[in-house]
């Protein structure tokens, strides 16, 4: 489906690095708490949020280490306040276990992960090697987080505002899944209005007794059988993501002979390509998923029922690539192109390799 992420009203573009869209938008849509800790490509994303928190009545927190700013999300998301962190891959993996909390006792917050190079420290380059990691559930047990991969600036704005809305709405973590590439870009966009929807009361919040029935916040369930139903109350939760969030893009697909598969600043990478490719007469086209989870299964297997060969294209080793396998079912070829540990793919590539099988 083609995709319009907001009713925000427009207004006149600026231009902003897309680590100061983030935050601003947060920002704009009610965020009133941050907590985080320094780590590149996203260190922009603290540093704005230092100065422009205490303007708008905020709070922002250097925590001692990204274990402590998860935390700290937690106990303000489970007070009632629009909350959020941000982190770099290795930080984001030590935020794991308190990803797991906040889903497990269902307490919205916004996750932003700047992607850069691995496993382990790596570098500092833009990748897309954590989508196993976000998609999957990084941390212990059986939970999902909400995942939008932007493309551009306009894209990082409309769906920062939309994962604090959505958070709220399904009272489950979101996750921001970008680069240190979108992180760093600057381009005009358009940083439109909020305007919050109807979303249901937190009357779950830990706001005092205030003279009614005491409220537990927790993950744990000890129970017999307890923590089954609770699990299972979850993924109705899950599959009603499934059914309602899911978000993609489609470029000169209909009489695509090859349609590549590709996300966020790999998707801009290919869709250069793919205007060069099709100048030269080549039936190319691109379909973009803008939510990792929920995945657009439904949309990619239409396209391998149609007889399109599919091409798969990631920065990492293959990860994206099993689901689009998993989508399609054995119903048409799935080709994987991909670069690591920070390298960038370029146009150049992408269309030669296209030319060896177009």
């Amino acid at each position: 489906m083609t995709v319009n992420t907001s009713e925000h009203k427009k207004v006149k573009k600026t231009i902003m690095r897309g680590n100061e869209a983030i935050a601003e938008a947060a920002i704009q849509a009610g965020c009133r708490f941050y907590a985080g800790y320094p780590i590149t490509p996203q260190n922009e994303i603290p540093e704005y949020m230092s100065k422009r928190m205490p303007e708008v009545g905020g709070v922002f927190i250097q925590a001692e280490s990204e274990l402590a700013a998860i935390n700290m999300v937690y106990g303000a998301s489970a007070a009632g306040v629009r909350a959020m962190t941000s982190s770099s891959s290795p930080g984001i993996s030590l935020k794991q276990e308190g990803l797991s909390y906040l889903a497990g006792a269902e307490l919205p917050a916004v996750v932003v992960n700047m992607q850069r190079g691995g496993p382990g420290l790596g570098n500092i380059s833009g990748s897309q090697q954590d989508y196993f990691q976000a998609v999957k559930g990084g941390g212990h047990g059986d939970y999902r987080l909400l995942v939008y991969a932007p493309f551009n600036l306009q894209e990082i704005w409309n769906l920062t505002m939309m994962a604090f809305d959505k958070a709220d709405l399904y009272r489950n973590p979101v996750m921001i899944l970008s680069d240190g590439v979108l992180g760093q870009m600057m381009e005009p966009f358009e940083p439109r209005e909020y305007v919050m929807p109807e979303l249901p009361p937190k009357d779950w919040v830990l706001d005092g007794c205030k003279g009614r029935p005491p409220r537990v916040v927790k993950s744990l369930y000890l129970g017999e059988g307890v923590l089954e139903s609770h699990v299972k109350k979850l993924f109705s939760k899950y599959e009603l993501m499934k059914e309602k969030e899911v978000l993609s893009e489609g470029y000169y697909v209909d009489d695509a002979e090859v349609v590549i598969v590709a996300f966020g600043i790999a998707a801009r990478v290919c869709l250069t390509a793919i205007r060069t490719l099709r100048e030269g007469g080549k039936k190319v086209g691109l379909f973009r998923p803008i939510t990792l989870f929920p995945f657009p299964e439904k949309e990619i297997r239409e396209l391998a029922v149609a007889g399109k060969r599919i091409l798969v294209v990631e920065l990492n080793m293959g990860q994206m690539v099993e689901d689009v396998r998993l989508a399609v079912q054995g119903q048409t070829e799935v080709d994987f192109y991909g670069r690591t540990g920070g390298s960038i793919i370029s146009p150049e590539e992408i269309v030669k390799h296209l030319e060896s099988f177009l």
